[in-house]
């Protein structure tokens, strides 16, 4: 249920909407809730099982602007060593702003689809911990084709709940349900994908958010255009995809990112007028399909001697970035920026149907970097070294951590056991940035689009395992990031380490592995040393 503001407040923000320094008042309201009205406890708010402590001087506001499906090169900003063609053909100023202020992570990795991506966000755990680790929609049924040799293990193909009590769901306590004990307005506004239809975890608010808008079942939009209501019944009888809560924009000549960003900047108005700290959860549906064009920024793109897709594609992520800078902007002008942390993010790879992330190799739903290497920002005025590049490796479930942290939320409670790193150390200067060998994992024991997998990355290296033919890969990341060449043979040494150490982090993780319809029986692990031995041996 959305928090009702009590009459004395309802009237004090009425009246302020009507002086004729309006703007005036507000900054000096700003300024003040920065520095006074955010250090103080919030009356009458117990600390419960959720947060056992919470240090409320200066709590920040929290942005995490996620994007859906935008791969690495999705942007002017240069990622890699050299600008890509990508970078070159797509305009994302206001990303190149964010850069310029915060901190580049150039090897933040998120899974390899979107579903486990955002609840490894919402819950801290990696994804062959919480166990969705394909894409949620309709109750009680998998996206996955039939094969004739893989069974899908079975996995909560219903998504999250805070709860228990609906069948084949992971129950978690949410990251927004711990802002808001610690004091938080908890925004939710565009793509959720956290559980099923008709089921809790489908409605953002019964995971924590005091407001919800647009989020449901859904990991995609019915359209993008005001016009045809955001709705799937232009091109099919099915409106499950149609995006609900924006009645208002039916009819209109708006797109979908717009009019997101409108309604969440009201949003935050109504935290920022009552002097609360924010978490803004931005998680916009594009650039995922359907792929229909944002005439505002199409024409340059066409002019350009771009077509079709291309074009399209590209007016998308230029219509996102437009987003970014509404919110940059706003952040601004109402006195907030120095105390907000803004992470911007992707939640998986770029679609095999979009233009290639050179020179990544693959794409979403695959290993390689292609699927899983994305887009990663971080700005916290005052915390954060101003235009670096930072080159740890960060996965998608650090953000659960991470935020607590910066929002005073120390030793969280929660039913689950958590996974990711507070990165937090990660944004001052290079002294303050720890050497990291940490090992990141991905599962996969799907077979949509695609044969069924795990990887782990470690250091410069990372290895794969294909569970249906038993098939190992092994790559150098840092040498040789378009993974073109498989060095189990070569350094069957590191395929030995990394392979038990995947093999490892699975049982730990409780990941559930696909079946052998021919034996009934899971597939074979990553195996031990045995496999490797041979290749050890030297030459008689």
């Amino acid at each position: 249920m959305d928090r009702k503001l009590d009459g004395r407040k309802k009237r004090t923000r009425t009246k302020m909407y009507c002086v004729l320094l309006r703007n005036l008042l507000r900054q000096v309201i700003g300024y003040l809730g920065l520095f006074s009205v955010f250090s103080l406890p919030v009356m009458g708010q117990a600390i419960t099982k959720g947060s056992r402590a919470t240090s409320r001087a200066k709590q920040p506001n929290i942005v995490v602007f996620l994007v859906d499906d935008m791969g690495w090169t999705d942007t002017s900003v240069p990622y890699h060593r050299e600008p890509t063609e990508l970078n070159r053909r797509y305009r994302t100023p206001r990303m190149q702003q964010l850069a310029s202020q915060g901190v580049m992570f150039t090897q933040a990795y998120a899974s390899a689809v979107c579903s486990p991506s955002r609840i490894s966000l919402m819950t801290g755990m990696n994804e062959a911990r919480h166990g969705v680790t394909n894409w949620t929609l309709d109750r009680g049924r998998s996206p996955d084709p039939q094969h004739p040799r893989v069974q899908p293990p079975n996995w909560p193909l219903n998504g999250m709940a805070a709860e228990p009590g609906t069948e084949r769901t992971v129950v978690a306590t949410p990251l927004p349900s711990l802002l808001q004990e610690a004091g938080y307005y908890t925004i939710h506004v565009g793509k959720a994908h956290f559980g099923a239809t008709d089921t809790p975890g489908a409605d953002p608010k019964n995971l924590g958010f005091d407001v919800n808008i647009a989020g449901h079942a859904a990991g995609g939009p019915g359209s993008y255009l005001g016009t045809n209501n955001f709705s799937a019944a232009h091109r099919n009888g099915r409106r499950v995809w149609d995006v609900p809560g924006l009645d208002q924009y039916h009819g209109q000549d708006i797109y979908l990112t717009e009019a997101l960003t409108i309604e969440a900047l009201k949003a935050v108005e109504v935290a920022v007028d009552e002097h609360k700290p924010f978490y803004l959860y931005m998680s916009h549906y594009a650039i995922h399909a359907p792929w229909e064009a944002d005439k505002r920024f199409l024409a340059d793109y066409l002019g350009k001697g771009y077509d079709g897709l291309p074009a399209t594609y590209a007016s998308m992520i230029e219509s996102m970035d437009d987003s970014l800078g509404k919110i940059l902007r706003w952040l601004s002008e109402r006195g907030v920026e120095d105390n907000t942390l803004l992470v911007f993010m992707s939640d998986n790879g770029v679609p095999k149907q979009c233009p290639r992330n050179l020179p990544l190799r693959g794409h979403k739903l695959t290993p390689y970097e292609g699927g899983v290497r994305v887009p990663m920002i971080v700005r916290w005025p005052g915390r954060t070294s101003v235009g670096t590049r930072q080159d740890s490796l960060v996965k998608i479930e650090d953000l659960f951590p991470t935020i607590l942290a910066a929002a005073g939320v120390e030793q969280p409670q929660t039913v689950q056991a958590t996974d990711g790193v507070n990165f937090l150390p990660l944004l001052g200067t290079e002294a303050d940035r720890p050497p990291s060998q940490r090992e990141l994992v991905w599962h996969f024991p799907h077979t949509y689009d695609g044969p069924p997998w795990s990887m782990i990355r470690k250091g410069d290296w990372k290895f794969i395992w294909f569970y249906l033919d038993q098939r190992s890969e092994l790559y150098n990341v840092a040498e040789d990031i378009g993974e073109s060449i498989n060095l189990v043979n070569k350094h069957p040494d590191v395929a030995t380490e990394l392979s038990a150490a995947l093999r490892r982090q699975l049982v730990e993780l409780g990941a559930q592995i696909p079946i052998d319809k021919q034996t009934g029986q899971p597939f074979g692990m990553p195996p031990g040393e045995e496999a490797f031995e041979a290749l050890s041996r030297p030459e008689s």
